[in-house]
Formats: C-alpha cells, sequence, structure tokens
C-alpha cells in the first residue's frame, strides 16, 4: 500500500482486525481492488475520481448488509436485489446523480479481472440477464485467515464511505478557492489566468478538462459575429453571434457530441484518447458529419493527426478509407490551443467570466450543493 488513502485503508484494518489484518488483505481480492480504485482520494479536485465502478459493488452489498444476509447466512437463498432498485440508489449517492448502468452491468467486473486475472470465472457482481436481479459473490465477502472467517462487508462500506467524504472535501476546497478568485481586483487576474492553466494540465480529471475547455471556447467564440441569411441580398443578412452549448453531463453517452455551436451547427468531442478507433466510431456515429475534437494533450495538432493517420493505415491499409473518415475532423484543439485563448482574452472581466462558467458547470457536474 503507496497512497495516503492506502495507508487509512491499512491503518482502518489493523484497529478493527489487529495481526490478521495484514493477511486479511493479502487474501481479499476486493480489498486490494479498493486501494487501486481510491489512489485519487488525496490528490484534490483535479485528479480524476472513481465512483462509478466503487458504486456498483456498494449498493449491491449495501442490500446484503441491510436484509441481514451477513449474519443470517441465508444468501444463497436470496431472489437478488432489483437493477431498478440498485441503479437509484447508486444516483442518490455523493457524485452519482448521472452514473449510468455500465458498472452494474460489466465494467466493473472487467475492470476486476484485469487487474485479477486470476480469478477470472467468479465475477464479483453476478446478475441473471432474464429477471435483472444482482447479488454480489460472497465468496469476496468471507475471508478465512486461519481457523476464522471474517465477514468484510461493512469494511467495504466504511471504506468507500470514507473515500467518498475525503473526495468531498477536497472538491469543497476547490470551489471555494474557484469562489475566492472570483473576488480577485482586476489587475491581479493573471493569478486567476494561472489558476486556470493548472486546470488544463493532462493528469486532469477528465470531466473538469471538458468543463474548463467548454468554459475557455465559450468565452473565445462569444464575441465572433458572422453575417448569414436566407437571400443573397446584404441588407437581408442577420447578424448572429456564436454560441457554444454543452449538450450534457460530461462522459455522456451522446453519440460523440460534448458541445455544438449555433448558428454555424459544428460538433465538438472531447477526448483524452489517442486511440483513432474512437475518433471514427465517433465520426460514424454521426454519419460522418464534420466534427471538431478538444484533445487533452500537449501534442501539437499537427504530431496529433499524423499518429491518428500513422495508427489508422496500420490498421485499415486502404489511403482513400483513412483519408474519407481524417476528412471529417474539422478541427482538432489542444491544450496549447486553449492555454492561448485563454492569454489571448483582452476585456478586463473575460478570465473571471470563465472562472464563473467553470464553477457553475463544476457544481452542475459533480451534484454540488453550497452549505
Amino acid at each position: 500500500m503507496e497512497s495516503t488513502f492506502a495507508s487509512y485503508i491499512n491503518s482502518y484494518l489493523k484497529n478493527k482486525y489487529g495481526k490478521d489484518a495484514e493477511s486479511l488483505f493479502s487474501l481479499s481480492h476486493i480489498l486490494q481492488y479498493l486501494v487501486l480504485k481510491t489512489k485519487s482520494a488525496n490528490k484534490g479536485a483535479k485528479a480524476r475520481g472513481s465512483f462509478a465502478n466503487l458504486y456498483a459493488i456498494y449498493v449491491i452489498i449495501e442490500d446484503y448488509l441491510n436484509k441481514g444476509f451477513d449474519k443470517s447466512g441465508k444468501y444463497s437463498d436470496y431472489e437478488g436485489v432489483q437493477f431498478s432498485v440498485l441503479f437509484k440508489r447508486q444516483r442518490e449517492l455523493p457524485f452519482g446523480a448521472k452514473l449510468q448502468n455500465h458498472a452494474l452491468n460489466s465494467r466493473m467486473n472487467e475492470e476486476f479481472f484485469k487487474y485479477f486475472p486470476t480469478q477470472t470465472g467468479m465475477p464479483p457482481i453476478m446478475h441473471d440477464l432474464v429477471t435483472q436481479r444482482y447479488w454480489f459473490n460472497e465468496n469476496y465477502l468471507k475471508i478465512k485467515v486461519g481457523v476464522r472467517i471474517y465477514n468484510i462487508a461493512e469494511d467495504i462500506i466504511n471504506i468507500i464511505d470514507r473515500y467518498v467524504e475525503v473526495k468531498q472535501d477536497t472538491f469543497k476546497q476547490f470551489i471555494v478557492q474557484c469562489e475566492t478568485l472570483q473576488d480577485i481586483n482586476v489587475e491581479d487576474i493573471a493569478e486567476v489566468t494561472d489558476f486556470i492553466m493548472t486546470l488544463l494540465a493532462p493528469n486532469v480529471d477528465a470531466r473538469l478538462f471538458e468543463i474548463v475547455s467548454y468554459s475557455i471556447l465559450k468565452y473565445y467564440y462569444k464575441d465572433v459575429k458572422i453575417y448569414w441569411g436566407f437571400t443573397p441580398e446584404i441588407e437581408k443578412l442577420k447578424k448572429d453571434y456564436l454560441h457554444l452549448y454543452k449538450t450534457g453531463r460530461t462522459n455522456a453517452n451522446d453519440g460523440g457530441i460534448d458541445f455544438v455551436m449555433r448558428p454555424l451547427g459544428r460538433f465538438f468531442q472531447v477526448t483524452e484518447t489517442l486511440d483513432f478507433k474512437k475518433y471514427f466510431l465517433d465520426i460514424e456515429k454521426i454519419e460522418r458529419f464534420p466534427l471538431s475534437f478538444v484533445i487533452k494533450s500537449e501534442e501539437s495538432t499537427k504530431d496529433l493527426m499524423e499518429k491518428l493517420r500513422t495508427d489508422a493505415l496500420k490498421t485499415y491499409v486502404v489511403q482513400k478509407v483513412v483519408d474519407d473518415y481524417l476528412g471529417c475532423i474539422e478541427e482538432i484543439i489542444n491544450i496549447p490551443k486553449l492555454k492561448n485563448y485563454l492569454e489571448g482574452f483582452d476585456k478586463p472581466n473575460a478570465v473571471t467570466e470563465v472562472l464563473k462558467e467553470i464553477i457553475l458547470q463544476s457544481k452542475v457536474e459533480f451534484n454540488y450543493e453550497d452549505d
């Protein structure tokens, strides 16, 4: 155990299980999985939080405890908990308002097997596709240390609860810091700019990067005006300013559209991957409509495009097929571009407006409510 939160888990187990704590941890794949999934706990609000897979575990084990199966020993006779109950419950939890069903259905198990391939064939989360009922594999809850069998269901709940508390606290501090900077004097606006720059680092949480990139692009485009109309007469042309809209929550299954620009009808997709298959899939999902990509990378746009081309050619081989896909990429916006846009704002309140948008979108995204 290396991270600060891993130390908390270690301390928690020692306080409860004493000399058996180390053996218990070494025998429990779920406790080891929790250590891997809670590494971001003490890295601040900018670090990626892991909630979907943790909450999939949490809500099923919570049901297990609520019905007393840790004491009754009759879990094997249980008809299972309904998907609708679990889905509703995980969305009631902090940061869980927009979680989808993927973790419950497959992703938690898939990731678990990636970390513990020897356990393949013994999924932690079990469900019946017909009845849509779920169970947690009790083999992972009952750990035998010597002659004693420990049920760690309650410990799993306590550890996840503590992780969520830490993430809530760090996010609250982030919001307070943002709101404090809102009141800064115009002559000290460089401090606000520097702070926003730190939110554009490659290791920042993907959701926060999407929020920051949207906030910057929204104010970058808002003063750009175009003239358009349905007839060629100049006097009938309409003057409009560009407006960027966020289509929904981050990481949503929205068909490859994160932002939409009016009135030009441009589509934007935010991504952190350089896997060309993901780009081509997004392009295909919207029937090869031109798409701009906002990429969480500090590589030059030229290098990014070349990498996509090189990797795609290895798979598709045919140059024309690759060119057709790449021709649908209207623009690549990387971290350096976003930073240049931010530094280029010449209106005194522009940067603070960007910060205000970051606060607003962050509160919505992370389901944060002021005290």
